[in-house]
């Protein structure tokens, strides 16, 4: 090996050094694929290649590490939409191996069922307040089950005027499909046949009237106490929620609201257009992004962070971090749990912010980058996910 191959290696081995791949998705269309290099204090961020083919409006993306197939699911209005599979190369480019034709709207999906767990794919378009699920590969595949959620009553926001399923989560068992509902205030339950890819309706979880929820979390303590964290997006709070498995394989997925916490610190509270956007649990900590806050600055949105109690899965409030954003509606942690990638909707950037893994707490800004062109406050425009390629 020649001296300089050695010091090159020397340096990518260096304590502190970065090296990493993420892929951020972009309402006007552009699947970026970004390339992080310098130190845990200091790096940049650069793109590296550019993609299409995910309808008009990307929304939401999803990685499967394993495989390196990632998933685009097209929020397009226009009354239809083009969800893509794409492989991810070694340098990170993008290769469309799949479309899929929807229905457009399509907010959130995730793949489940099979032997594999990657058999079917679910999908929750927001206006129309449908939940769809086909199956794979791509190609060719047509609806499997449509189901259209509608509403006894309206709720107590004006944005609760219908049902607005916001994500089909699947449970870390797969056994299982959670869908909040945003108009409806509950959480829906679905149960899988895994060979077949039906789902099965349970009983619904139960929010409180306006609370709005979004997205949901699973965490599980050393000792085997299972809880679930969702964020209400129109209640600027997130809820700890019971959780409780079936005795035999019959039985459904109990969920049970036990707490509330307000997204920002004691004795403060968001405005009227704040919105609680994404949550993520990592370790014994729960975080949840706020949009149009500006805790820190004009376009500087803030990250709520929260202890988890590990003998009862209560969480704390522990503070505000600075999301070096404006509407921050996704972020993701690297697998060592020493990053975040944070993506801010209206500002369109990528941030790289140290943390804490021993105390959960958010540090300086890393790294930052401009993807694309930005947004408008409050508009379905600009950046709107980034995930690591780890």
């Amino acid at each position: 090996m020649s001296p300089f191959v050695q010091l090159l290696a020397a340096i990518a081995l260096a304590p502190g050094a970065l090296g990493a791949t993420l892929i951020a998705s972009h309402f006007a269309g552009g699947i970026y694929t970004l390339s992080l290099a310098g130190s845990n204090s200091s790096g940049t961020l650069s793109i590296t290649s550019q993609a299409s083919g995910c309808g008009v409006t990307p929304g939401w993306i999803e990685l499967y590490s394993d495989t390196r197939k990632l998933y685009c699911f097209d929020e397009s209005w226009m009354g239809s939409g083009s969800t893509a599979e794409y492989s991810v190369a070694n340098d990170g480019r993008l290769s469309v191996t799949g479309q899929l034709k929807t229905s457009g709207n399509s907010v959130h999906g995730q793949l489940y069922g099979g032997a594999d767990g990657r058999s079917f794919v679910a999908t929750v378009e927001y206006s129309p307040s449908t939940f769809t699920t086909y199956k794979m590969p791509f190609s060719g595949s047509k609806v499997l089950q449509l189901q259209k959620f509608t509403l006894a009553q309206r709720g107590p926001n004006p944005r609760q005027d219908v049902a607005h399923p916001h994500e089909a989560h699947v449970d870390p068992t797969g056994k299982f499909i959670i869908v909040p509902d945003l108009g409806a205030d509950v959480l829906r339950v679905f149960k899988i046949d895994s060979s077949s890819g039906q789902l099965t309706a349970c009983s619904e979880g139960k929010a409180d009237a306006g609370d709005g929820p979004r997205h949901i979390k699973f965490w599980k303590s050393a000792d085997g106490l299972q809880k679930a964290y969702v964020v209400n997006e129109l209640g600027n709070s997130v809820s700890a929620w019971d959780v409780a498995y079936p005795s035999d394989e019959s039985g459904c997925l109990n969920l049970k609201k036990t707490q509330t916490q307000s997204t920002y610190a004691p004795g403060k509270k968001g405005g009227s257009t704040t919105k609680a956007a994404e949550v993520r649990v990592v370790g014994n900590f729960v975080y949840a992004t706020n949009r149009a806050d500006q805790t820190f600055g004009s376009q500087q949105d803030s990250i709520a962070t929260y202890t988890i109690d590990p003998a009862t899965g209560a969480i704390a409030w522990l503070e505000a971090a600075n999301s070096y954003s404006y509407y921050p509606r996704t972020f993701q942690f690297n697998k060592e749990g020493t990053l975040v990638a944070v993506g801010g909707q209206t500002s369109s950037n990528v941030a790289i912010i140290a943390r804490d893994p021993a105390t959960g707490k958010l540090g300086k800004l890393v790294a930052n980058l401009q993807v694309g062109q930005k947004g408008r406050a409050g508009e379905e425009d600009g950046l709107s996910a980034v995930v690591w390629v780890e």
